[in-house]
């Protein structure tokens, strides 16, 4: 037994089909993002609701979280999830919410990549967030590095994620019944 499981009781079982399940669909995802050339999966049209509610969440406090708050719900919406079920001790649920949550710094990343181009079709009122916040923080000529530094990110989180998948079944599977 671990010390997280000491502390927070073991996971709960995941059968064989469902982690090779599970494992296809990240595969398949992975590849798809790896192949995608728009810069915006299916996925982001979810993560776009939450990040223009984000910025109606954090609008309260005041105009730099406002404008940073659409990121923050993005990242800070499936951490939840994931803190949630963690605690639940479901392994599939984890890693999704987790992966859900590292996919995030893909589009993040291109985001904050077009902060001087101004390139990319916006919502609302039509402001860049990043040019803002970028132009703000004086690092705009950073744009292109430090979106490709998020992206990448996202690229090893989510490449995690399914190593992890894997390994906690594995190890799932090699346990003696009880």
């Amino acid at each position: 037994m671990t010390l997280l499981e000491a502390q927070f009781g073991p996971w709960k079982p995941v059968s064989r089909a469902a982690a090779i399940g599970w494992l296809a669909f990240y595969i398949i995802f992975f590849l798809y993002a790896g192949f995608d050339r728009s810069g915006f999966l299916i996925l982001d049209y979810v993560n776009l609701i939450i990040h223009e509610g984000g910025h109606f969440f954090f609008s309260w406090f005041g105009y730099t979280i406002m404008i940073l708050g659409g990121t923050l719900g993005e990242l800070i919406v499936p951490l939840l999830c994931a803190i949630y079920f963690f605690w639940q001790r479901e392994v599939t649920a984890v890693a999704f919410c987790t992966f859900w949550f590292f996919e995030n710094f893909l589009y993040i990343g291109t985001y904050m990549a077009d902060a001087r181009a101004l390139a990319l079709p916006l919502v609302g009122s039509g402001d860049h967030d990043w040019e803002i916040l970028f132009g703000q923080w004086r690092v705009l000529q950073y744009d292109q590095r430090i979106g490709g530094i998020t992206r990448d990110l996202g690229w090893l989180g989510m490449l995690a994620v399914i190593v992890w998948l894997v390994w906690r079944t594995n190890l799932a599977s090699r346990k003696p019944a009880s």
